[in-house]
């Protein structure tokens, strides 16, 4: 099982390739295997942008933004073979045309820098190390959530249930976790968000080595019932069905993507009367698992 790649598909990634300078096309070829591996072995490190940083050391210092897409799109031609390698499930490989369609067209679209967010998610989709999980979510099949973590957690917040819950989990192991693709908003919605955690569910039946799926952001933050009510579901729908919370704490790039959707946020902040801070949901796999089994999904909203 697996998907396809379509004409189309194929003739925009080399449409990229071909619009590289000579010399940039012979350094993105040298960089292919390379920077494959590296980026391959970086992503074992708990930081999504690894894999990324691996990928730029491998096209040379002061990569731009062609070559990346070059590398980017050189890789993407055979994501389909590495898709099929990962076993995933039937609904995370129907997931792939569109997504592959839409990195497509972004990369034919390109011009100047590669924002980094995008380039660390780009590579690793292309690479397979990020899978999606529905039309705004993609999950990556290895993270982890260390118990230094969830040990200061308890500290400083004296939440023992959480550090019960991780223990009797087994935490310290592998998880999936989930991030959100701010170029294709469509399915940041509740339904959506289910979407996301069922696939989580069906990738997780099939590697009895993971212990769950985590998700850190501004928008787990307890504050949002208050602040913005309808993102309250992101947190309320796992935790009512077996998920715990770890606190990461306040940091300005929370604040500056918690204001850049909502004027009404904006106000807050800027007022000092709301400091966005970054929370994890983690669902160990046995709560997510009986989820997904009783709970229908919810029409599209």
């Amino acid at each position: 099982m697996g998907f396809a790649l379509s004409a189309a598909q194929l003739l925009a990634f080399e449409t990229v390739l071909d619009g590289l300078e000579p010399a940039a096309r012979a350094q993105v070829a040298d960089a292919v295997r390379p920077g494959a591996v590296a980026a391959t072995r970086a992503a074992a490190h708990w930081h999504f942008c690894a894999p990324s940083a691996a990928a730029a050391s491998a096209l040379g210092q002061n990569a731009g933004g062609n070559l990346k897409r070059g590398l980017i799109a050189a890789w993407a031609q055979t994501l389909p073979g590495r898709a099929a390698a990962a076993d995933l499930p039937a609904e995370v490989y129907a997931l792939y045309p569109d997504w592959t369609d839409r990195l497509a067209a972004f990369l034919l679209a390109g011009a100047g820098d590669y924002d980094p967010d995008f380039w660390a998610k780009d590579v690793r989709f292309v690479l397979g190390l990020s899978v999606p999980a529905a039309q705004t979510q993609v999950i990556d099949l290895c993270s982890r959530l260390g118990p230094g973590e969830v040990l200061r957690h308890t500290r400083d917040r004296s939440d023992w249930g959480a550090l019960a819950v991780y223990a009797t989990a087994k935490g310290w192991g592998p998880w999936l976790e989930v991030h959100t693709e701010s170029r294709h908003l469509a399915d940041f919605n509740e339904a959506g968000w289910d979407r996301a955690w069922k696939a989580a569910a069906a990738i997780l039946r099939l590697r009895p080595e993971m212990r769950g799926v985590v998700a850190s952001s501004w928008f787990y933050d307890p504050q949002l019932e208050t602040v913005s009510p309808r993102l309250a579901y992101l947190r309320i729908n796992p935790t009512r069905n077996g998920a715990f919370m770890i606190h990461q704490g306040p940091a300005e790039t929370h604040s500056q993507r918690a204001a850049v959707s909502s004027p009404s946020r904006r106000t807050l902040i800027e007022a000092g009367t709301y400091t966005p801070r970054s929370w994890t949901v983690a669902w160990p796999r046995a709560a997510l698992l009986r989820w997904a089994e009783r709970d229908p999904l919810r029409a599209a909203a």
